[in-house]
């Protein structure tokens, strides 16, 4: 058997129809993680689909259930040889609400549905369709190499990613040693374009700061009252334009991004952001000055207002409010001193005299990202290059926020990530989708990854020992 043979399976499998029947299947179930009316929906997707896919790969198993009361989470270990690389993947079986009702042309949210290239369903992108690839590509090199795969693989199927994670920390710190690896790979987020294969070393962080302004129990006739009462609505629009200004730049310098590396720097300096046909264009003239797009995607903070409510703005009365509130959300980069962000808020606002303004913080993600020079990383590009003749995208972290810093902070790994969705694929809302050839390619790169990790005679890359930096050209 060789590489060229592995590949070509891949391809056979994908044409056949038989990942598709696969992916339906895992869509079908309503893993709702946001409500506990479908406790039972996330405990049957582990028990009856995911489990028996692992058994059939000679993994062992183990459900371990949240110590919060929240999904349960699945360990599967396949332990072949100690002097072998072990990696560690991932994914997550949970999605958000399937909004029925809301897809285009009646489409079932808990289907999956193949029109005009794209795979539309619940999960197929977030995330059920990116570890149903890897599953699948571990399957194809188990077969190839007669039950074996020639490396050791650790995989987590958490059930809580979309409410935060609130029990993987917990779960990893507990079982450390099982968890043991000397890679953490896996699938999840977007490429940064649906033609270019794309690797992001971690994510920025994401923090909910939140604004409440209370100067009275009820609203109060503005035609009596006006010019006379204090509007929280006013004050508060103009305490948050002394945070970020009409450009969508910060002011405050305690939430502004620490100053890019010179490794990041160049990482980036060949990344274009251009967004596809059914993506929005980027507004000119909007976020931190003097950086690219891809410098202030992935490598700057953005302080971002996400909700705003002051009286009734469907059925407004002619009264001034009594409360306003805002929920803002800084999206930031490592190096950010995260813990500073809401003492330093209070503080400027106490002395621009808006100090009656309640400030918390909720919804945590913390940022991380794994060294450019770590040997793994252009291992990994080098093998997705051999698959597609294609250089991958290198993206320092993406732009979104994960549970990385579990993996890079609690146990220790370098963290490389490999998705297989793009930026228009809808996630989170109605018409949520893979693209076909996208996810055929997929399957393509992570057969590669996987069968090269097989003919790996030590536990870490053979150019680990004489490596100094990325090669340029995979950047």
């Amino acid at each position: 058997m060789s590489r060229d043979v592995a590949i070509k399976r891949a391809d056979a499998l994908f044409e056949s129809g038989q990942f598709l029947a696969t992916l339906d299947r895992m869509v079908r179930y309503k893993t709702k993680s946001q409500s506990s009316a479908y406790s039972g929906e996330l405990l049957s997707y582990l028990e009856i689909e995911i489990i028996p896919a692992f058994a059939a790969l000679g993994f062992e198993t183990q459900i371990v259930q949240s110590p919060t009361g929240n999904g349960p989470t699945l360990l599967a270990t396949r332990v072949e040889s100690e002097e072998k690389p072990t990696v560690l993947m991932y994914g997550h079986g949970d999605v958000v609400s399937g909004m029925i009702g809301e897809w285009s042309n009646g489409i079932d949210p808990w289907r999956c549905t193949t029109r005009g290239g794209r795979i539309y369903g619940r999960g197929t992108a977030d995330n059920k369709g990116q570890h149903a690839i890897n599953i699948a590509a571990l399957g194809i090199i188990h077969e190839l190499r007669a039950g074996k795969l020639g490396f050791n693989v650790k995989f987590i199927v958490e059930m809580g990613e979309e409410i935060g994670s609130p029990d993987l920390s917990h779960v990893c710190e507990r079982h450390r040693e099982t968890l043991k690896a000397d890679l953490f790979l896996a699938s999840d987020g977007p490429r940064l374009s649906a033609e270019r294969p794309t690797i992001f070393l971690g994510c920025r962080g994401a923090r909910r700061i939140h604004l409440d302004l209370n100067l009275r129990d009820r609203s109060h006739h503005s035609g009596n009252w006006g010019g006379l009462l204090a509007n929280p609505a006013t004050i508060l629009a103009s305490a948050i334009a002394t945070l970020v200004d009409g450009s969508g730049r910060i002011l405050l310098e305690e939430l502004q991004s620490p100053p890019m590396t010179s490794q990041v720097q160049a990482a980036l300096a060949a990344v274009m952001v251009s967004p596809g046909p059914d993506e929005p264009s980027l507004s000119k003239d909007w976020g931190e000055k003097g950086k690219s797009p891809a410098e202030r995607l992935y490598a700057s903070n953005a302080l971002e207002i996400l909700a705003f409510a002051a009286g009734n703005v469907t059925n407004p009365a002619n009264s001034i409010p009594g409360q306003a509130q805002a929920v803002l959300q800084l999206r930031f980069v490592v190096g950010t001193k995260i813990e500073e962000v809401v003492p330093a808020i209070e503080k400027h606002l106490n002395e621009r005299g808006y100090g009656e303004i309640k400030v918390s913080q909720s919804q945590y993600f913390n940022a991380s990202r794994t060294d450019i020079d770590n040997p793994w990383v252009s291992w990994t590009a080098e093998s997705m290059r051999r698959t597609t003749g294609k250089s991958p995208a290198l993206l320092p972290n993406f732009g979104g926020s994960l549970p990385n810093d579990v993996f890079t902070d609690i146990l220790g790994l370098p963290t490389i990530w490999v998705p297989h969705s793009y930026p228009g694929c809808c996630q989170h809302a109605p018409d949520e989708h893979i693209l076909l050839p996208l996810a055929a390619e997929a399957l393509r790169i992570m057969t590669g990854i996987f069968w090269d990790l097989g003919g790996l005679e030590t536990r870490v890359p053979p150019s680990a020992a004489n490596h100094d930096r990325a090669d340029p050209a995979l950047l």
